[in-house]
């Protein structure tokens, strides 16, 4: 199984770009904290993992998240490598993010001010929510329990 799950700021503003067939794609890296601080400085180190989203997530992503911004990606890690331009025998290698899913996480600061946690499953995404749901009064009933009759065993039941 190739999962990887990030949660991190982003380094820079993504930039959207698109392919000669007008697909849209996006690179961002993500700076994730180690979990343990140096001993000699006290301060935590970080690593810088390039991710890369395509179609609607390429999209999602450089619209709603800026530099700074916390972020959650989820993907599949791959290894990529390609000859050097300058010097044929050069080979390079690179490991990036291959996202399926982003989302905001952090306080409502950290996801562009207006509190959306949106979830981007399956490469697609909707437009944010425009105004909560209104509160329902704390009076309400909610019928007769009697009319109810509680089941002492799950012997019959199909699942």
């Amino acid at each position: 199984m190739n999962k990887t799950v990030l949660v991190g700021r982003l380094t820079a503003d993504p930039e959207l770009r698109q392919t000669q067939s007008g697909v849209a794609s996006c690179r961002f890296t993500v700076a994730v904290n180690r979990r343990y601080a140096d001993k000699s400085t006290g301060e935590r180190q970080a690593d810088f993992i390039t991710c890369v989203a395509w179609r609607q997530t390429a999209e999602f992503v450089s619209r709603y998240f800026s530099k700074g911004k916390m972020i959650a990606v989820e993907g599949e890690l791959r290894n990529n490598n390609y000859q050097d331009r300058n010097h044929p025998d050069v080979t390079h290698y690179c490991t990036e993010v291959l996202v399926d899913n982003v989302e905001f996480c952090g306080g409502k600061n950290d996801s562009g001010g207006n509190g959306i946690h949106q979830n981007n499953y399956n490469n697609s995404y909707s437009a944010p929510p425009q105004q909560a749901a209104p509160q329902q009064p704390n009076d309400i009933t909610y019928g007769e329990l009697s009319d109810f009759e509680e089941i002492l065993s799950d012997g019959d039941v199909p699942f």
